[in-house]
């Protein structure tokens, strides 16, 4: 089934497109995706052979995720979080676990993205966040992003404090992609929880919060608030 998989998804690559891809995810050489490579299939694409393939065992989803090719590392990613969903304790368990012995290779911002809440913020939920703190402090920017973005699940839920905790940890983070995940994550926490603990936030961090960041989380503020927020008048 995985070779029929890797079939179709031959048949479906377009190398124009692949082009593209290489460019807009950054894998030229110093590049923060430096080395990835595509097929140049779209992400409905991929979510249709993934669901049309949805019955490969987790051991071939791994052979996936340790694939060369973004595509195949994307449907692995799919794979995991549908087996996820519908698991039981102990394959959440299962696939919480080995989702974090193989970070190395969920290797750009949109296969954490697509993951990390459904994954990792689903199976700590209910559980301690202490992974998550460890993950902030990785050296590898994939798995700091990850513990970021592992906090959707619970802003969603109406829960900010292990976010706001989070970001505090990450707010000298050098990284742009992270001052984005930041300032994503802050204004989700406006948006779903509360504008007040946002604004709370922003005061007490706006020496510190990068620019980026700070922009990203007062999206959704009326413009003559923002630019009071962006000249530190709270």
């Amino acid at each position: 089934m995985l070779t029929a998989l890797r079939a179709d998804f031959k048949k479906a690559a377009d190398p124009a497109k692949a082009a593209l891809l290489a460019r807009f995810f950054k894998t030229g050489k110093g590049e923060y995706a430096e080395g990835d490579r595509f097929l140049g299939l779209t992400v409905p694409q991929t979510r249709l052979l993934a669901k049309k393939y949805q019955a490969l065992p987790l051991t071939a989803a791994v052979t996936l995720l340790h694939s060369p090719w973004h595509e195949e590392r994307v449907c692995a990613l799919v794979l995991l979080a549908e087996n996820f969903r519908r698991g039981g304790e102990k394959e959440k368990k299962g696939i919480y676990r080995l989702y974090l012995a193989n970070t190395r290779y969920i290797n750009n911002w949109d296969l954490v993205d697509m993951s990390a809440p459904r994954i990792v913020g689903g199976w700590l939920a209910d559980k301690s966040r202490r992974p998550l703190f460890r993950l902030a402090k990785s050296e590898l920017l994939w798995e700091r992003r990850i513990a970021m973005l592992a906090c959707l699940n619970f802003i969603v839920n109406g829960e900010s404090a292990t976010a706001l905790e989070i970001a505090g940890a990450l707010l000298a983070d050098e990284h742009d992609l992270m001052h984005k995940a930041v300032g994503w994550m802050l204004r989700e926490t406006g948006k779903r929880c509360s504008q007040k603990v946002l604004l709370a936030f922003l005061r007490a961090n706006y020496a510190r919060l990068p620019r980026t960041a700070l922009r990203y989380a007062i999206e959704r503020f009326p413009l003559k608030k923002r630019k009071a927020l962006l000249a530190g008048k709270f």
